[in-house]
């Protein structure tokens, strides 16, 4: 999980995460579940909370990564790094207590998102299901929404719609697979989706899923130029 300057939100999210984990690991003990926060060149409270969230944690459950590039490609090819040499099983990753990295998933998220209770789960059965990558779907925040703006993404999002967008907030990919890819390349924004074309154009397996989607912050101004923040400034613009 990628963190530039998080304070208001990334408490919310690493709670939400270790709900997820505790979830998981109740039914399913054997897996090795652990979080990797990469912070970026965090200039506010960011650390600290996370530290905070983290205290306890052993290096097999919980890693924090700092760097220094403002650039999510970057933070997120730093934290799959420090996952599959720590032991730590990835950015919330689920895979097999073996080192071996065919035997890891990389389960991503941000630092403005909260995943919901079955978010391991079902990245856990993708895995075991032979899935290469996982699109999993977000929502925003309708407290960030007007009423107007809440109607309209019902009607744009019905139940059942799989849209199949790219989300960075929500995606999960084998260890062995995204090693073959490269990795995330070093990109200030749309890493994912050029992760998910390269895993396309490579004939692997991308599946997208409705169940466990995540909410994401509705802000209208995130953390790169062109992301979900941007989409959401332009399509739910604040009168």
């Amino acid at each position: 999980m990628p963190a530039h300057d998080e304070e208001e939100l990334i408490g919310a999210c690493l709670d939400a995460l270790l709900i997820a984990r505790s979830a998981v690991l109740r039914v399913r003990p054997e897996l090795q579940v652990g979080i990797v926060v990469v912070l970026d060149d965090c200039r506010d409270d960011t650390a600290r909370i996370v530290r905070a969230r983290l205290a306890g944690f052993g290096p097999e459950e919980a890693v924090t990564v700092v760097i220094d590039e403002r650039s999510v490609g970057a933070a997120r090819r730093a934290g799959v790094a420090a996952a599959v040499g720590s032991g730590a099983g990835g950015s919330g990753a689920v895979g097999s207590a073996a080192a071996d990295v065919s035997e890891r998933w990389i389960a991503n998220t941000d630092a403005d998102s909260r995943v919901p209770e079955d978010w391991f789960s079902v990245h856990a059965d993708a895995f075991d299901d032979g899935v290469d990558v996982l699109l999993g779907t977000v929502r925003p925040a309708f407290t960030d929404f007007s009423e107007d703006d809440v109607e309209r993404w019902s009607l744009t999002h019905p139940p059942g719609h799989l849209p199949g967008n790219v989300h960075g907030a929500n995606l999960g990919v084998r260890a062995d697979r995204l090693d073959e890819l490269g990795g995330f390349r070093e990109l200030a924004e749309h890493e994912d989706v050029d992760l998910v074309e390269r895993a396309r154009a490579s004939g692997l397996q991308v599946v997208p899923t409705l169940d466990a989607p995540v909410e994401t912050s509705g802000r209208r101004r995130g953390r790169t130029p062109g992301g979900y923040a941007a989409f959401l400034a332009e399509t739910y613009p604040r009168s």
